[in-house]
C-alpha cells in the first residue's frame, strides 16, 4: 500500500520537517529562545553528540543552557550553525528521516572561520504540536 497522503500533503510535510531542522539551528544561535529550541524536540527525544548525549526534552534544554552559558553559542557568541545538503525521506506518514551536513562558523563579526563540520542524522515525528525532532545523531568530521 502506498503513501495515503496527497502530493500536496507530502510536500507540506517535507517543508514542515525542513523548517523544524532550520529552526533548531536558528534557535541554537539565539534567534529564538532556548525554550523554543527545546519545544522542537519530543518529550522522549535523544540528542546524541559525541561526548555529550542527552535524553528527553528537559535534559536537552539543560545541555543547550550549559552550552550557551559557556559562551560558545547563542547571543553574543558571534557563531552560526549552517545546515547544508538536506535530504528528507518519509518512513511512514508520521515519521521522517533527514540527513544533512552542518558547518559551525565562529568569528562571524570579523572574518568568519569554520570551526567544525559534521553530519546530522535526524528522525522526526508528527505530533499534535507539529513535526518534532525525536532523535538527532551528530557525527563530527
Amino acid at each position: 500500500m502506498g503513501d495515503p497522503r496527497t502530493p500536496g500533503e507530502q510536500a507540506a510535510d517535507e517543508w514542515a520537517v525542513r523548517n523544524t531542522i532550520s529552526r533548531l539551528a536558528l534557535y541554537a544561535d539565539g534567534v529564538g529562545s532556548l525554550e523554543q529550541y527545546a519545544a522542537l524536540f519530543t518529550e522522549d527525544a535523544e540528542w546524541l553528540m559525541p561526548g555529550g548525549p542527552r535524553t528527553g526534552r528537559a535534559d536537552i534544554l539543560a545541555g543547550a543552557t550549559a552550552r550557551r552559558e559557556a559562551g560558545g553559542v547563542g547571543p553574543g557568541s558571534n557563531s552560526r550553525h549552517m545546515i547544508t545538503s538536506l535530504a528528507v525521506e518519509f518512513t511512514g506518514p508520521d515519521e521522517a528521516v533527514a540527513d544533512s551536513y552542518f558547518l559551525y562558523v565562529a568569528e562571524t563579526h570579523e572574518t568568519p572561520q569554520i570551526q567544525l563540520v559534521g553530519y546530522y542524522h535526524d528522525t522526526l515525528r508528527r505530533t499534535p504540536e507539529g513535526w518534532l525532532m525525536a532523535r538527532r545523531e551528530i557525527t563530527f568530521g
